[in-house]
Order: structure tokens, then C-alpha cells, then sequence
């Protein structure tokens, strides 16, 4: 089911961000432990954005602070040099997601109980935003909660490469938000199917394998999943050339990849299978009738539109016509 984007959806800061203090850090007796302005870095996030952080400082200290108690050091730098908006910048841009949907091992039918949730889209920020000297960052990425949203343009220059990540957005049947500017991008998404599908796959593809041969020689152990995500990687490939659209969903070969997942087929018998379906890609590309490249003119069409949408300050009604 499609629903509009929620103006609730706020962002929580990832472990491992650096962030700076507004206020001198104390401890329950008073006395200073951090002064206003240090640097730390967050090592435990809050399930939600009610909640405190933990950070640990450079002299070792580890304090629970409150999202108004700190700052996004990137943020605080800009901030330092007139760059920045207000505080709440970071969340606010949640507010301009177009398109969201899940992807990933849900999305594919390969989820199990403790499958997380993968979920992608689009965020399109209003013009004056956009423009500023502080300009707005191509991702949005929230590794707590498995979540990532490409700016509008991004986004378009990924799909035109043959992303896979991007194209199985624009393919997945599990949508969660799509705005009328993004639904009419899903109707065009055939325009970025284009045979630089078998130079992406294949190269990624070869190349992955290649770390997981290695790993088997130094380690003597590979990741299992990633090993059949590099082999639905390749299936998807196929069908590409073949039939013209992404497969997302691979009942037919659900059972063989979680056994690779699991574990349960041998190496050899994995890259054999490997090897058989690269052949089959170089066949598909003998044969396929999909363009050399993707339509160029009509995405960049689509984002010029998109950017007019947004110049005005009541862009998000625009966006809703």
C-alpha cells in the first residue's frame, strides 16, 4: 500500500558519528569532566529520539547525553563558518523523503526471523535548501535502522551506472511511501535498463569473488550470505537482459540460495554455479535488445521538473498535485 510520507520520521544519530558538546560535561558532583565545545564519539544510540546517547570523550570519559546536548561535529564545523541551518537540519530533511520502499533479503523473499528490515528511497529538498552555501548531502543514512535515502539527483546518476541497489528500488513490489512525483518516476523506470547492466553486475560480481577466494585461503571460512547475494546478484543480471525489468522477488531459486546461505553447499559447488551463470550472462548479452546506454535526456528531463517543483517554500503541496 502506498502512503505519504509521516512528518514524524526523525533521525537518530549512527554509533561511531563524531559529534561536539553545546554544554560543559558534569558529573553528578559538579565538577567538569568535558568543557563545552569537546569532541566525542557515539558508541551507543538510543532506540528512538527521546532517549540519551552514550559518548566517550578523548580522556577516556563516557557520558549519557541528550540530542539538544549535542551536535553532529560535520554540523558544528559548518555552523563555526556560517554554513549552517538550524540545529534540527539533520531531521528535518526526513521530512523531504519522496519514496520509500523495502529492499534487501525481505524484499527478495530470502528474510528469516531475524531478517532486518533494509529500507531505501529518495529525498527531495526544497530549492532554497538546496542552493545554500551549506547545500544538502547526497545520502541520508541512519545505520541503526537499516536506512538510507539518496538525494533526488544521486539518485538518477546511480540508476543510470546500473546500480543494483538503486535499481531494485525502483522495482521492489514492498513500497511504503511514494509521492505523486515519485510514482511518475516508477512508471519511466524502464529508461536506466540498459546492457551497462552486464559490466556492473559482472564486475562487481568478479570482483567480490575474488575476496571471498582470498578469504578462504587466509581464513579458511567466506560469509555465506554474501555469497548468495552474489549469486542472486548474477541471476538478476540474466533476467535483465533477457526480459527487460528487474527480478526482485526469485521464488525459483529461493531453496538453492538459502542452502548456500546456510552453508550446506561446498565452495566448489557454489562457484561452479558461479561460473555457469556468468557464461549465461555473456550469452544474454549476445542476444539482449536493451539499449548500449539509458535514456540520459529523458532523466535529466525528469530531474529538471522535479527542481521546479521544489523552488517555491510551499513545494510540499506542489509535490502532492
Amino acid at each position: 500500500m502506498i502512503v505519504m510520507p509521516s512528518p514524524n520520521f526523525h533521525l537518530l544519530i549512527p554509533i561511531g558519528t563524531q559529534v561536539v558538546t553545546r554544554a560543559r560535561v558534569t558529573a553528578s558532583s559538579g565538577n567538569q569532566l568535558c568543557p563545552a565545545g569537546a569532541v566525542g564519539v557515539v558508541v551507543e544510540a538510543p532506540v528512538d529520539p527521546f532517549h540519551s546517547y552514550r559518548v566517550r570523550f578523548t580522556n577516556g570519559v563516557e557520558a549519557m547525553l541528550r540530542r539538544d546536548e549535542l551536535t553532529i561535529r560535520k554540523r558544528h564545523q559548518a555552523e563555526a563558518v556560517g554554513l549552517g541551518v538550524d540545529v534540527d537540519a539533520d531531521v528535518d530533511l526526513y521530512r523531504h523523503v519522496i519514496y520509500r520502499c523495502v529492499v534487501g533479503s525481505r524484499a527478495y523473499g530470502l528474510d528469516e526471523e531475524a531478517s532486518d528490515t533494509d529500507r531505501r528511497g529518495i529525498y527531495l529538498p526544497p530549492a532554497e535548501l538546496h542552493w545554500s552555501l551549506g547545500g544538502v548531502p547526497e545520502q541520508l543514512e541512519n545505520k541503526g535502522s537499516e536506512e538510507c535515502y539518496w538525494e533526488l539527483q544521486k539518485f538518477l546518476i546511480l540508476a543510470l551506472k546500473a546500480n543494483p541497489n538503486v535499481l531494485e528500488c525502483l522495482y521492489t513490489p514492498l513500497v511504503e511511501t511514494a509521492t505523486p512525483l515519485a510514482e511518475e518516476l516508477l512508471t519511466m523506470r524502464g529508461i536506466f535498463i540498459s546492457r551497462l547492466v552486464y559490466q556492473t553486475y559482472n564486475g562487481y560480481v568478479m570482483s567480490q569473488f575474488k575476496k571471498l577466494e582470498q578469504d578462504i585461503r587466509s581464513q579458511g571460512a567466506i560469509k555465506w550470505k554474501h555469497a548468495m547475494h552474489l549469486i542472486r546478484l548474477l541471476l538478476s543480471g540474466v533476467t535483465i537482459l533477457n526480459e527487460g525489468y528487474v527480478p526482485v522477488q526469485i521464488e525459483e531459486h529461493r531453496e538453492r540460495l538459502l542452502a548456500i546461505r546456510h552453508g550446506r553447499v561446498s565452495w566448489d559447488e557454489v562457484n561452479a554455479w558461479r561460473l555457469a551463470l556468468h557464461q549465461e550472462f555473456d550469452e544474454a548479452l549476445t542476444q539482449t535488445p536493451l539499449p548500449e546506454r539509458p535514456d540520459y535526456e529523458r532523466a535529466n528531463a525528469f530531474l529538471i521538473k522535479a527542481r521546479r517543483a521544489m523552488v517555491s517554500t510551499g513545494s510540499d503541496d506542489r509535490l502532492q498535485r
